[in-house]
């Protein structure tokens, strides 16, 4: 019998590798988003100025404000069609700007996204719990008795938007409210089952296409996400006071396959013939975050910025599995009488509760010691606190719990019949486990000076600090090891025993991990060629980090967590660039390298299996392993071309390409992983450019290269198992998120209004 687990809870988010913020507040939902003036992006860790920490940089998508004595009308439309899609895909929109005099103006968008997929899903079950998701693939009527095809499945509907009210009640104060709101259907995941190859297989065994997705059970998702968003800026004279209030919220309910961790579990699950099961996912995130700055503005050596920073986000979400027709088979013929036969066959049930709240000031100071030297400081006091668990009862229909119980993980079919579900509205209510909180303060400081060789090359030297907040994992904790009883999917405590022999002890905190630090230290230069006409910019940067947040996995069950390891460097550069060829040809480009590895072994980090069957083993973490997570090298290319018309109106042709590197899945490549290829993109655009409309053709993926964006599992998960009968129950957990093969489309809008 299965003791713990929680699978897919989602986990709550806070400081992270690099910060978004949507205007002047930090973005934590997915927002899709037009009608932006400018996107900014800065490099290297921020802490000293905005609020949200992070370990390498932020990006800022800057809004177009509502704007004052302006009446327009802005409609757009673009149609397109993938190359593996059997029908069109439509985006659609407009945006609006209502001025009420010199003070006050509302602007709105709405946009409607009708994405058609590409990835069709042949495999499905007729009948969850009734059809052998197995069929003799060799027999053509055995497959249409059991299975049915959906072409196009990854689906995406959305209906997305924002609307902003602006007002100015005097020449020195600014504020800016805005909601912005995204509805999503996604019709099933993007993926390839490609790589679930069966060495010496016939035809009779599951094989996949390049655009094949292998689950057997629809997997639709409905996410809902908004944001309110307060901006106020106020012109103090000496200084610039900014406020940023931001209220979000992100809504999840969807559905996924879960055949392929039950069998390979090795409960017996895989001895029902026609074995089926999925499993139902909710969640819930609400975050709120204050962000003031003051800026300096007055005309002096001296230049600054403080501010404050707060964030409180809390997470809840519950996880329901279901086995329809095993409870019964079970019963009848496996003899199984302890099992509980639900006619719902709901089989599992976990819930997951966790609650962040930051805080920070920060600022910088910066002197202009002469006209060509100056100098920075800066620093950052943090303070976070994390909330995790939940301290449960068993809730029963009748409303009356049976007794008190610490575990956030439920086994219905080992339960009452009478066993009901946990509202997120219960959970909510629910204590922490005190046991599970998570707290850190400290400082970070920034150094930077710069110096002007000339008036057109200015070289600069950084140190700087970032960090990254910890995490649960999001799995229920593990039971006391009992040798008589088989332990499931969950968490270990750090040195809790897991199997019989002494050196079975956990050496990690699976159930959650700590924050991480680095230190960043950066020499570039800015320069300026040919009369301002050719930009060269460029960095060498070495980073020492310090617990490194990496991937791993449980003991039980060989779940995906995060855990942290002693050390890890990165060293690189960096290099962008822009030429204004001529007044009509423009060229811009960037490249970087960064090689990043541990520093420290780290035993038993890398989680593998030993087929046949999925026993856990392990592999050590060795000073100088590879990260996974990110390639070595990439580069971009864009250039862009200009042909003016007789007319006023105007030609526009661009193209661009960008490569990367493999990245590896698993630290160092180890535990029979395999890295995501290297690929490289082409696109082109011509657009005919009028003064109040435009249209444009054009073609992303030029060369239709296959593109896997991640990879899950390893080759080793590739086996076929046996049910009652003998016949084969094949895994499928070995498979590629896909990128969009080539995309041809026509694009155009038209601007009414002054």
């Amino acid at each position: 019998m299965p003791t713990r687990s929680a699978r897919a809870m989602v986990t709550i988010q806070g400081g992270g590798t690099v910060a978004t913020y949507l205007g002047e507040v930090p973005l934590f939902i997915d927002l899709k988003l037009n009608d932006m003036e400018r996107v900014e992006v800065l490099l290297g860790p921020q802490g000293t100025l905005y609020g949200a920490g992070t370990l390498a940089g932020a990006i800022r998508y800057i809004p177009v404000k509502p704007q004052f004595n302006t009446d327009m009308v802005e409609a757009r439309a673009d149609v397109y069609q993938y190359s593996e899609a059997d029908s069109f895909s439509y985006d659609t929109g407009f945006t609006f700007n209502k001025g009420f005099g010199d003070n006050f103006a509302i602007r709105g968008s709405i946009d409607f996204l009708d994405d058609s997929g590409f990835v069709d899903q042949p495999f499905l079950l007729r009948e969850i719990g009734v059809s052998n998701p197995d069929p003799d693939f060799s027999d053509p009527a055995d497959v249409a008795a059991n299975l049915r095809r959906e072409d196009d499945v990854d689906t995406e509907e959305a209906v997305s938007g924002r609307f902003a009210a602006r007002w100015t009640p005097t020449d020195w104060l600014d504020g800016t409210l805005t909601y912005y709101f995204q509805d999503v259907d996604v019709g099933g995941r993007r993926i390839s089952n490609k790589r679930t190859v069966f060495p010496g297989a016939g035809p009779e065994i599951f094989s996949a296409g390049d655009f094949e997705n292998g689950l057997r059970v629809p997997e639709p998702n409905e996410i809902k996400n908004e944001l309110l968003a307060l901006e106020v800026i106020a012109d103090l004279g000496f200084a610039e006071l900014t406020s940023a209030t931001g209220l979000s919220k992100f809504e999840d309910d969807g559905q996924r396959d879960q055949n392929n961790l039950l069998v390979s579990l090795e409960y017996s699950y895989e001895l029902f013939p026609a074995f089926g099961s999925f499993t139902r996912e909710v969640g819930e995130t609400e975050t709120f975050t204050q962000e003031i700055r003051l800026v300096s503005t007055m005309d002096s050596k001296f230049d600054w910025i403080v501010g404050g920073f707060y964030s409180k986000q809390e997470n809840v979400a519950t996880s329901e599995e279901y086995v329809p027709g095993y409870p019964q088979y079970a019963n009848d013929v496996l003899g199984f009488d302890f099992i509980t036969n639900r006619p719902d066959g709901f089989e599992y049930f976990s819930i997951a509760h966790n609650e962040l709240t930051e805080s920070a000031i920060f600022g910088e100071v910066g002197y202009q010691f002469t006209d060509k030297l100056k100098a920075t400081i800066g620093g950052r006091f943090y303070e976070y606190e994390l909330l995790d668990g939940a301290i449960t009862e068993r809730f029963y229909p009748s409303g009356d719990p049976t007794a008190p119980n610490d575990t956030t993980v439920f086994f219905p079919l080992f339960e009452d019949p009478s066993f009901s579900l946990i509202t997120l509205d219960q959970i909510k209510g629910l204590p922490f486990d005190p046991s599970l909180t998570q707290e850190d303060d400290g400082f970070l400081y920034k150094f930077n000076v710069s110096y002007d060789v000339t008036d057109d090359f200015l070289a600069y030297f950084t140190i700087s600090e970032g960090y990254r907040v910890g995490a649960s994992n999001g799995i229920g904790q593990c039971d006391e090891f009992d040798p008589n009883a088989t332990q499931g999917a969950c968490a270990l405590a750090p040195g809790q025993q897991y199997g019989p022999n002494p050196g079975d002890i956990a050496q990690f905190d699976e159930r959650q991990f700590g924050p991480d630090k680095t230190t960043n230290y950066e020499i570039g230069a800015k320069t300026a060629w040919l009369g301002g006409d050719l930009i060269l910019n460029g960095a060498i940067f070495y980073v020492e980090w310090t617990d490194p947040q990496v991937a791993s996995a449980t003991v039980n069950a060989n779940i995906p967590i995060t855990v942290n390891a002693a050390g890890a460097e990165s060293t690189g550069i960096e290099l962008q660039g822009s030429w204004r060829v001529t007044d009509q040809f423009d060229l811009r480009g960037s490249y970087s390298y960064a090689k990043t590895e541990l520093t420290e072994d780290v035993p038993f980090l890398i989680r593998t299996i030993t087929p046949p069957g999925f026993g856990t083993a392990f592999e050590d973490g060795k000073a100088g392993d590879r990260l996974p997570g990110s390639p070595e090298s990439q580069f971009s290319v864009f250039g862009q071309y200009y042909v003016p018309l007789a007319n006023g109106n105007q030609l526009i042709f661009n193209g661009s390409y960008s490569w990367q590197d493999d990245i590896l899945t698993r630290t160092g490549g180890r535990g029979s992983s395999v890295a995501i290829p290297s690929y490289g993109v082409a696109n082109a655009k011509a657009t005919y450019d009028a003064e109040d409309w435009s249209v444009s053709l054009y073609v992303n993926n030029l060369f239709d290269e296959y593109i896997e964006t991640g990879i899950i599992s390893t080759p080793l998960s590739n086996q076929i198992v046996s049910d009652i009968n003998g016949d084969p129950v094949t895994v499928r957990s070995h498979y590629a998120t896909l990128g969009a093969p080539r995309t041809i489309g026509v694009r155009a809008k038209i601007r009414f209004g002054n």
